[in-house]
């Protein structure tokens, strides 16, 4: 006897979805958006929705990769295969699957053994159903998503949508496509699905992609507070950083400053302010994630505090909490040691922007047309000291030491560089830098 691969809510899916050819996404394209077949598309999402997590395994990537440089059809006809002996939900068997495997040893698939065993059938029996299901979710929710988009759906099918969306996400299943329609429902429904999603460790393994999207999402409240001026609120970084106009979206760039008395002293003055944050120990295990993700926490503090002048201990506390509502857990630090870390990163950032600026500078001719040494090599005059000071400190130590080397005409130049190559109580990997350029 036949054993069927899917549930009967599957099988016995209406035309077109039941299709598992080509000639779905056709149809589904012509399709009109009216209420019923919106109702369709969420009915074929619950059929497709299995009763526990799934790992979709990409069965034939070890044959796409076989292939990556043959000029041939043999991967195109293995695939054939499936949707030509079972084109509907209703042909999806263990038997079918059998059939195909056998022909995929016939045509030569290099990773199909010659005699399938019984446990390799059922493999790939599993990984097809799974399969189909992933198809068919994937082209429910973009069936639901263009209604979205086309203003179409009411109230009840957006909460239908959106909890039909998370249990997708939860489950593993046409992940993408899922996010994709709650962000697509926007605010407050599909953020606050996400919200959810983004706090549950049943999706910890795609915790990443949903909160890449989430900020998305956010982040146009984040710039409306950017824009609120900073009335009654504390400034956490020095009087010497606050004035300063450049933006971190930039990375605080000073490429379109022109270097004349003001901004020269601007620069000195920014470098002298940064040497005053507080250094606070490795932020290494700032979070449990990965580190890699550790830049959403960036991208939510550079929104909140775009310039140096936003960086207030309300803000700082706002992005702490926002932080937290994204899903990442803190190991060890509190809302105020939150805020010194991300003051000294934008710190770092600023000193690396203003050495990068300086190191930049024209070697000869005057500032704004004054008569004066060459403009770079001046600068060493006060800022080989800032420089050497810095590096120290670890603060944006190859802009600082880039900078000692493009000034290395300059005696405080060479002589900070040769101090720093040489003396052991400095991290190798400053003493490495500066033993590169030092004379």
């Amino acid at each position: 006897m036949d054993t069927y691969l899917l549930p009967a809510a599957m099988r016995e899916l209406p035309p077109p979805w039941q299709d598992l050819t080509y000639r779905r996404s056709q149809a589904l394209e012509a399709l009109a958006l009216t209420e019923e077949r919106r109702e369709q598309a969420r009915q074929v999402l619950r059929a497709c929705l299995p009763d526990r997590r799934q790992s979709v395994h990409d069965w034939d990537e070890e044959l796409r990769d076989f292939y990556d440089d043959r000029d041939d059809h043999t991967l195109d006809e293995a695939d054939a295969w499936l949707t030509r002996i079972m084109p509907t939900t209703s042909q999806v068997t263990r038997e079918r699957v059998a059939q195909v495997v056998g022909a995929w040893a016939d045509i030569g698939i290099p990773t199909v053994p010659e005699s399938p065993t019984e446990q390799w059938v059922d493999r790939v029996a599993a990984e097809w159903a799974a399969s189909v299901r992933q198809a068919l979710a994937h082209d429910a929710f973009a069936f639901i998503e263009r209604a979205n988009t086309a203003g179409l759906l009411n109230d009840g099918e957006a909460e239908d949508a959106a909890l039909l969306a998370a249990a997708f996400v939860r489950v593993g299943v046409a992940v993408e496509a899922a996010v994709r329609l709650l962000v697509s429902l926007g605010r407050p429904r599909g953020e606050q699905a996400l919200m959810e999603l983004v706090r549950d460790d049943e999706v910890q393994d795609i915790r990443p992609y949903v909160r890449f999207r989430l900020l998305g999402l956010r982040r146009s409240v984040y710039e409306v507070r950017a824009r609120q001026v900073t009335r009654d609120e504390e400034p956490l970084l020095p009087e010497g950083l606050q004035s300063l106009p450049h933006s971190w979206q930039n990375d605080f760039g000073w490429d379109a400053t022109a270097p004349d008395s003001n901004s020269l002293a601007q620069a000195r003055s920014a470098l002298e302010a940064c040497l005053t944050v507080e250094r606070v120990p490795d932020d290494a295990q700032m979070c449990s994630d990965a580190r890699a993700d550790c830049s959403a926490i960036a991208e939510v503090v550079r929104a909140l505090m775009p310039y140096p002048r936003l960086v207030t201990r309300e803000r700082m506390n706002e992005a702490w909490r926002e932080c937290q509502s994204l899903g990442f857990e803190f190991e060890g630090i509190n809302a105020a040691c939150f805020a010194k870390v991300w003051c000294k990163k934008i710190a770092d950032r600023v000193t690396a922007a203003v050495f990068r600026w300086l190191a930049d500078l024209p070697q000869g001719g005057g500032a704004a047309g004054e008569k004066e040494p060459a403009v770079l090599s001046a600068t060493a005059l006060w800022a080989a000291e800032l420089a050497e000071r810095c590096a120290r400190r670890g603060s944006a130590v190859e802009e600082a030491i880039w900078f000692l080397h493009r000034t290395d005409d300059v005696p405080d130049s060479r002589e900070a560089l040769a101090r720093l190559a040489f003396d052991p109580s400095l991290p190798a990997t400053t003493r490495n830098a500066a033993q590169e350029w030092a004379p």
